[in-house]
């Protein structure tokens, strides 16, 4: 991905708005790469399209209400290939036009969506205005394609206003997909072959899309308006330790003792649970030693770490360990990432580690 934010080209698409009244609400577009940015050519075969002619794959843009600029990535990339620096552009990119436009709409990949929409929630502080994540399961070019019905119903997320006030509806980065709007600190993908690709993990959505919109409002996040901060380094030195009967010593001292490794993610059982065989809570104590912070998240896809609640978890909280409540693996890894970039003291990483920051823990 470019490093150069300022240097990228805009495109206005043609839309029904009228280009002379100031109060029309202007969206950006940023296409990163994904399946919603294929087609298929003469031969049959998936390939990437002209995105910048994307009206023509979904002539439903064209009867929109408000501007519409896209701005597409001169190299897409396929979302597997994702790393912290993409996101890290991408809050660029919207610090860069924050100022312009009235939402945002980020094209991505299912792969990874889920893990960039939390780590835009975190490099996002103080957002005042929708940030929402869309992509499709089926190419823009092939028939029952979900992209136009995920791309329209995400645009008019980010342009919603509330009936009275006129505020905006949902200040917050969102992955919008198969109708429903999720939190993006509580998205998970939990199907590859069906259009409900995305679950909304301990949180109820958003919004539901059907005849109109519907958004659940006492489930949004609205904070007192201050000026958007963008952070600017995450610690990539983080690693996941998925427990599972019968790993070895040699598996867990391999993922504790990685080169520089600063934190890690253990996914356990239940409430929080984990052997208590004397070599595991011995490699556990010498990470903690060794200055490790270790994220204790249940494998469970409902519920919440309570450490200590059986005998098989109060090892952990004896040891330092952090319980991360009903948090997700996706938004635990990226907020290691993010609250160990800070830099900050042992005393306020525990406490930012352990507090709720962008809705990703249930108080």
């Amino acid at each position: 991905m470019s490093p150069e934010a300022d240097n990228l080209p805009l495109l206005s698409l043609p839309t029904r708005a009228d280009a002379a009244d100031p109060a029309t609400l202007r969206l950006l577009i940023l296409y990163t790469g994904g399946t919603i940015g294929m087609t298929v050519n003469h031969a049959g075969e998936l390939v990437p399209m002209q995105f910048e002619r994307i009206e023509h794959k979904m002539p439903d843009l064209q009867r929109f209400p408000h501007h519409l600029t896209l701005l597409s990535l001169p190299e897409p990339f396929d979302s597997s290939n994702v790393t912290p620096a993409d996101w890290l552009f991408l809050a660029q990119l919207i610090g860069r036009h924050y100022a312009d436009f009235d939402g945002f709409v980020i094209l991505h990949g299912t792969d990874t969506m889920a893990y960039s929409a939390a780590a835009l929630s975190y490099l996002l502080e103080n957002l005042g205005k929708p940030v929402v994540f869309t992509g499709a399961q089926v190419p823009a070019g092939r028939s029952r394609s979900d992209a136009q019905r995920n791309l329209i119903s995400a645009l008019e997320i980010a342009a919603a206003r509330h009936p009275r006030a006129g505020t905006v509806r949902v200040p917050e980065v969102c992955v919008f997909f198969n109708d429903v709007l999720i939190r993006g600190t509580r998205a998970k993908k939990v199907e590859s072959q069906q259009f409900a690709a995305f679950k909304s993990e301990n949180y109820p959505p958003l919004a539901r899309a059907g005849i109109g919109l519907d958004f659940a409002d006492k489930s949004i996040r609205l904070l007192p308006a201050a000026r958007l901060r963008i952070h600017e380094t995450l610690e990539t030195g983080v690693a996941v330790l998925p427990l599972f009967p019968g790993i070895t010593e040699a598996v867990v001292r391999a993922v504790l003792g990685v080169p520089n490794l600063r934190g890690c993610v253990v996914e356990t059982y239940g409430s929080g649970n984990a052997p208590t065989t004397p070599w595991f809570i011995a490699a556990l104590a010498e990470a903690r030693q060794r200055g490790v912070w270790l994220l204790n998240v249940s494998q469970c896809e409902e519920g919440r770490v309570v450490q200590g609640l059986y005998e098989t978890s109060a090892h952990f909280r004896d040891l330092g360990i952090i319980g991360g409540d009903d948090i997700t693996t996706e938004a635990a890894v990226t907020k290691l990432m993010f609250v160990l970039g800070l830099g900050r003291n042992a005393a306020d990483t525990r406490r930012l580690l352990m507090q709720d920051l962008r809705g990703e823990i249930t108080p």
